[in-house]
């Protein structure tokens, strides 16, 4: 599946300061604006096929379409890993699992990382390399770093992607999702560049026909945003009827014994009380309930998507013979249509939400959480019909 990485890693940290020295205009003409990326790209080194691509490079305005339209994140975290998680999907995870096993356990003794997650995040991105997206990548980036959406993130990407060329390392032609990932574990130019392993010994990396490169990479992505080597994740647990709701959420991180001695219990297993973790509760205190360890806030940076995240981190426990999570009841949720409502709402009540999107994100979670402790209503960061009616 073919979703945007919103964050750049720490690892292009010296390309975006690059980036903040050229080019700060967004949009007009585009010829002009081509030429600037092409000076710029030469500057830098690049030569041959890449100033080529560069110079050939056209605006794609099915990029645009799709880039406004992300509805999928509208979903609610049961509805959005229902549709992402199948018994198909599974039974091809696990089939991987042992495939690779080799590749996964060289990745795990380097860089520390899961072989579930990184088969996780596989599944999610491409299906295990089967639809990795059919879109220019040249024309791609091109497009979304002339936009004035977010010009600061693609234009480090659109010198990346030149250099990717120019060195050979991939075609002129490449193609992949619609915002510019490349390969079965979709990352950004930058990354494929910065980050790429070679994990089948031919000498290059091949993100989008080798599986052990694309698995050597992920790894070596994830460590290098700061994986924490034989330490979970994500746990399902239970929690009592009241507590204090208003700690809940990815801003508080507590012990996990304290978790435990304010009733949160493991759903399998048992807690490792030796961590500290935050109680994530995605829609609710009625409804699904998992301790996220610090590892989890890795996996934020590969996508800031919340329900996105909490599905791939929960289809990684699937994989390795986690039950299927308790949906709880009673959510009571609100529609795409009632979240903009309500976040235009809070927006004129003074609250931070971001952009009027019908996403319960953050911003909005915060929000919630703030207007439901004010009013005396549980503080789980959950919008409800009845805090919308209350509004």
């Amino acid at each position: 599946m073919n979703l945007f990485k919103s964050v750049l890693c720490a690892g292009t940290a010296t390309i975006l300061m690059t980036a903040s020295v050229y080019a700060q205009s967004c949009g007009g003409d585009f010829s002009a604006w081509r030429a600037q990326m092409v000076e710029q790209a030469q500057s830098e080194g690049v030569n041959g096929a890449g100033l080529e691509a560069l110079k050939n490079a056209r605006i794609d305005q099915s990029i645009l379409q799709k880039d406004r339209a992300q509805g999928v994140f509208t979903l609610d975290f049961i509805e959005f890993s229902r549709r992402l998680i199948s018994q198909n999907r599974i039974d091809n995870g696990r089939k991987n699992l042992n495939k690779y096993a080799s590749i996964f356990e060289r990745a795990r003794q380097e860089y520390g990382v899961a072989p579930e997650i990184i088969t996780s995040f596989w599944a999610f991105e491409t299906d295990y390399g089967a639809i990795q997206g059919d879109d220019l990548t040249v024309n791609a980036v091109t497009t979304l770093a002339h936009d004035c959406r977010r010009p600061e993130l693609f234009r480090p990407q659109l010198i990346a992607l030149a250099k990717l060329i120019d060195q050979g390392i991939v075609p002129a032609d490449v193609t992949g999702a619609w915002a510019g990932e490349i390969g079965q574990i979709q990352v950004l130019p930058a990354d494929y560049l910065t980050k790429g392993r070679d994990g089948d010994g031919d000498g290059r990396v091949e993100l989008k026909t080798s599986a052990p490169d694309a698995i050597m990479t992920a790894a070596n992505f994830l460590s290098k945003l700061g994986w924490q080597a034989n330490q979970p994740w994500l746990q399902e647990v239970s929690v009592p009827d009241e507590m204090e709701w208003y700690d809940a959420g990815l801003h508080k991180r507590l012990p996990v014994s304290e978790w435990k001695a304010r009733g949160v219990n493991a759903r399998e297993g048992s807690l490792p009380e030796n961590l500290e973790a935050s109680l994530v509760l995605p829609m609710g205190r009625k409804g699904p309930a998992f301790l996220a360890y610090p590892n989890f806030t890795i996996l934020l940076e590969w996508n800031q998507s919340l329900t996105y995240v909490l599905t791939a981190a929960y289809f990684g426990n699937r994989l390795g013979g986690a039950e299927i999570y308790n949906a709880g009841s009673n959510h009571d949720g609100l529609s795409a249509d009632q979240v903009k409502s309500l976040q235009s709402k809070l927006s004129a009540a003074g609250y931070d939400v971001g952009k009027i999107d019908g996403i319960i994100g953050a911003g909005t979670r915060a929000a919630v959480r703030e207007i439901q402790q004010k009013n005396g209503l549980p503080a789980d960061a959950w919008p409800t019909e009845i805090l919308f009616n209350y509004l």
